[in-house]
């Protein structure tokens, strides 16, 4: 048997197979991506109408730089959401935070988390955890524990909501 057949041939053979299967994977993603992204922004724009519900429409505010904040939009009946994130024990916990105009936090939201199901989940899925945040001011960072009591079990992820939300604090006092 020749080195071509033994060596050659499987090299060439299998760099046209990568060769297809990257074309392929090219081809899906640029049918996808415009998909996948034009999802993405309706329900970011529904979570933002579920935190402010009376306002008609959101206008991205440009210009604020804070460590952890992706988003920051004004409602048109006043008040803003800002979007941030807080490190938790299964990755990022993403979180958008509504304020009322005088600064005081109408309610949250965590848009994505990846918590341990059971434990940190509790934290990041449970509506009437984030109901603790309703009405706190947002003049000063949330302190774990003194604003805000951590749910029990899941102190990592309850500080990676409360970090999130002082993030959004941080970006809600940036706005000029």
């Amino acid at each position: 048997m020749s080195n071509w057949n033994r060596i050659g041939k499987p090299i060439v053979v299998l760099c046209v197979i990568c060769i297809v299967i990257t074309g392929a994977l090219a081809a899906t993603n640029s049918v996808t991506a415009p998909i996948i992204e034009a999802a993405t922004i309706a329900a970011q724009d529904a979570a933002r109408k579920e935190l402010i519900p009376e306002a008609g429409s959101f206008t991205k505010v440009e210009g604020i730089t804070v460590d952890k904040v992706s988003d920051v939009y004004e409602a048109d009946t006043g008040g803003y959401v800002i979007t941030s994130t807080g490190k938790g024990y299964g990755g990022d916990v993403t979180v958008m935070t509504a304020f009322d105009a005088d600064g005081n936090i109408i309610s949250l939201k965590v848009t994505e988390q990846a918590e341990t199901k059971g434990i940190g989940s509790n934290v990041a899925d449970n509506p009437d955890y984030w109901s603790k945040y309703n009405g706190l001011s947002g003049a000063k960072e949330l302190v774990l524990g003194t604003d805000v009591d951590a749910y029990s079990g899941a102190t990592i992820s309850s500080r990676a909501l409360n970090s999130a939300v002082n993030s959004a604090i941080t970006a809600y006092n940036a706005i000029p």
